[in-house]
């Protein structure tokens, strides 16, 4: 399976989906009876339609998640998998219940080690959220139990499993995804010959329940940012670059970041692979590696579950110009564009480097971005056209040499977010190479910007590097304060123009070549 075919959507599950689902359990669950009738699942859907989620790649369904209300005192003690069945085959699902009960997560073979198991528990948990619910209760089957049921206890074996000193798929799954054991639960599912019928009962509490009120409705507020102020040094293979990459994405993950954000060109020590001596071909040289940068960085974003804000790269057009291409890598497989649209004279005169026509806001999981490489955040009409779009981050990849070159992205990027009521990362490299060309030293302090009002740091720097320094950079933005200054701010740059003066427009490129456009 190419990773560029992958087109991964989240949703609830439907009726119609049934046959498709019935294939999946039937395959996964083989050794305790296969899928649930139809019947069992259109019941279930009419009662609790917002528990039942599937992950689906265009029309194959490619991983599920069952979950029913319960009460919490209930099924927080001892009980057995029939506790939870009515007469025929009929899911109990309580509507004044208190908790989530986990039934079934399956996730297809074929699609394994893109961590959708992961996504399918973190929707869950944005459920329990979102409902004001207690917790996420679930018996755990042991399926690996068997092996080791001669020599060890079920205690045993549970302890064993979460010293990972043992791997159980299920349970170990489990324990990464925050749940704890609370208890053993005995002949919870008699037929489960692999866990010997035993399961484990556990439990993910809902830190934010507030039991006064029940929430109806709740959306995302906080978005995790990591930028990595990345280290220039002569690689000896693409392999490398790569392999650097991922150490980022997966530690930036680990924090539950919703982006990991690189600098510009950060792929341009590859450069010293080839010769030198001609700057052009050594650039086409470079723009040769793209494709598979795309497409490495598109997998790590989907198997770490977090959009990736891919610095830029010399992309080779059809026209055969070269271009300085910004990529985001969308968690669900799209990957997006933006190019560079102001090249510095360097870049013009060293590499014949063109500049992009288009200019667009992203829709992410995670707010409305835009990315502005470098020199076009100098370029103030850029941004604001951005936030005539509703843009909630702008993202700034920069790759400066001097400290003098560094302040003006610093102090235009600080401006920008005062003037469109936005946020703004800055994300730069550092480090010296000398032994390339044009490539010798660099600056950079990288950066989080905030609108300047009381809602926000006094300074308006969310957070900031150590300058020339590689590290990582995490900063939580609350997109809700942006529409609070937006329209009860101190003062509301956006809502205040004088449009009766001035307007600003993106010029149609077909009408610059004879045919108007709209």
């Amino acid at each position: 399976m190419s990773i560029e075919d992958l087109h991964l959507n989240l949703r609830n599950l439907e009726p119609s989906d049934y046959p498709r689902l019935k294939g999946l359990m039937d395959a996964v669950y083989d050794d305790i009876g296969g899928a649930w009738e139809r019947h069992t699942i259109e019941r279930l859907i009419a009662e609790f339609p917002d528990g039942q989620i599937v992950i689906e790649d265009d029309d194959r369904i490619v991983g599920v998640a069952l979950t029913v209300l319960v009460d919490y005192d209930t099924f927080s003690n001892p009980h057995r998998y029939d506790d939870l069945i009515g007469n025929r085959e009929i899911i109990l699902n309580n509507p004044k219940g208190d908790a989530l009960y986990g039934l079934d997560v399956l996730i297809d073979p074929t699609y394994r080690g893109y961590r959708l198991g992961r996504r399918l528990y973190e929707a869950r948990k944005d459920l329990c959220r979102s409902m004001n619910l207690r917790a996420i209760l679930a018996g755990g089957r042991i399926p690996n139990y068997y092996e080791r049921a001669d020599e060890l206890s079920p205690t045993q074996y549970i302890d064993l499993v979460s010293r990972k000193e043992l791997h159980d798929p299920i349970l170990s799954f489990q324990l990464a995804n925050d749940f704890l054991v609370k208890r053993l639960l005995r002949k919870y599912l008699p037929e489960d010959e692999r866990s010997q019928g035993y399961a484990t009962l556990l439990e993910w509490n809902n830190i934010l329940y507030e039991p006064v009120e029940r929430v109806l409705e709740s959306r995302k507020t906080q978005v995790r940012i990591g930028a990595v102020q990345w280290q220039m040094r002569e690689f000896a293979s693409v392999e490398q670059v790569l392999q650097q990459v991922e150490y980022y994405v997966d530690a930036i993950a680990d924090y539950q970041s919703d982006f990991a954000v690189f600098p510009e060109l950060f792929n341009t020590p590859l450069m010293g692979l080839t010769d030198q001596s001609d700057q052009v071909k050594a650039i086409r040289f470079l723009a040769g590696f793209t494709e598979r940068f795309k497409s490495e960085i598109s997998r790590m974003a989907v198997s770490y579950n977090i959009n990736i804000i891919g610095g830029s790269m010399i992309e080779e057009g059809e026209d055969g110009k070269l271009y300085n291409v910004a990529y985001i890598c969308h968690r669900d497989g799209e990957i997006e564009r933006q190019a560079k649209l102001h090249i510095t004279p360097q870049e013009r005169r060293d590499w014949v480097i063109d500049g992009g026509e288009e200019l667009q806001v992203f829709e992410t999981d995670a707010g409305r971005v835009g990315i502005l490489v470098c020199y076009d955040v100098e370029f103030p009409e850029l941004p604001r056209l951005l936030a005539d779009q509703d843009m909630d981050i702008l993202f700034v990849p920069f790759w400066t040499d001097t400290k003098n070159s560094y302040l003006r992205v610093r102090h235009c990027c600080q401006a920008r977010a005062i003037e469109n009521e936005c946020y703004v990362v800055a994300c730069g490299s550092v480090g010296n190479v000398p032994s390339i060309e044009n490539l010798d030293i660099q600056y950079a302090q990288s950066s989080v910007f905030s609108p300047s009002d009381f809602a926000f740091p006094h300074d308006a720097v969310m957070s900031e590097t150590t300058p020339n320094t590689e590290m990582v950079m995490f900063s939580d933005l609350d997109l809700t304060r942006l529409r609070v200054v937006r329209s009860e701010g101190s003062v509301t740059n956006l809502k205040d123009r004088r449009k009766d003066l001035f307007d600003l427009r993106w010029r149609d490129w077909s009408w610059k070549s004879g045919n108007p456009g709209h």
